[in-house]
């Protein structure tokens, strides 16, 4: 991205009629994916989706606490082998939730992948034309290193504007 960056920069050095021709626009992808209407339908089926990983994983981790508080209470109770049985089933509980948390968190970017690359595909196709269509130079997203740029050249609205559009033609 900076070699965008740079381009621009010797675009506008490099030749002064361009440089006065030049229209430079600045997005926020992140804001795109926010606030628009896709964005927000994919955020609320994300959290619906994480807020029920989360209370499944929260109960069997309160279980998994539970048995551990039981051995540490009870274990001067207990023979050897008891001991021993109840340290192993806390262990494998232990294992299980742990690979049921890296399961949750695959599943979570797996529809994170599968709501963002529509939009994103979309979103490049809508900048595209965007940018074609309003005579712009170069468009850039404001993370790519951009440290400055005044907000009259923050398309970034337009572009939510564009997708939301876009997106509802798919549907």
């Amino acid at each position: 991205m900076y070699a965008a960056v740079l381009a621009a920069c010797l675009i506008c050095v490099g030749s002064p009629a361009l440089a006065q021709q030049a229209k430079i626009g600045i997005m926020s992808v992140q804001r795109v994916l926010s606030e628009s209407a896709a964005g927000k339908e994919a955020r609320n089926l994300m959290d619906a989706k994480m807020s029920e990983l989360r209370g499944q994983l929260n109960a069997e981790g309160q279980e998994i606490v539970a048995l551990q508080e039981e051995i540490e209470k009870k274990s001067s109770a207990w023979s050897e082998e008891m001991k021993q049985e109840k340290r192993i089933e806390f262990q494998r509980r232990r294992r299980e939730f742990e690979a049921k948390q890296e399961d949750a968190q695959f599943e979570m970017k797996g529809l994170q992948e599968k709501e963002l690359t529509p939009m994103l595909k979309a979103l490049e196709q809508v900048v595209d034309s965007y940018g074609k269509a309003n005579n712009y130079t170069l468009i850039l997203d404001e993370q790519s290193g951009v440290t400055y740029f005044s907000q009259a050249i923050d398309i970034t609205d337009k572009l939510i504007i564009e997708l939301d559009a876009a997106m509802a033609g798919q549907n």
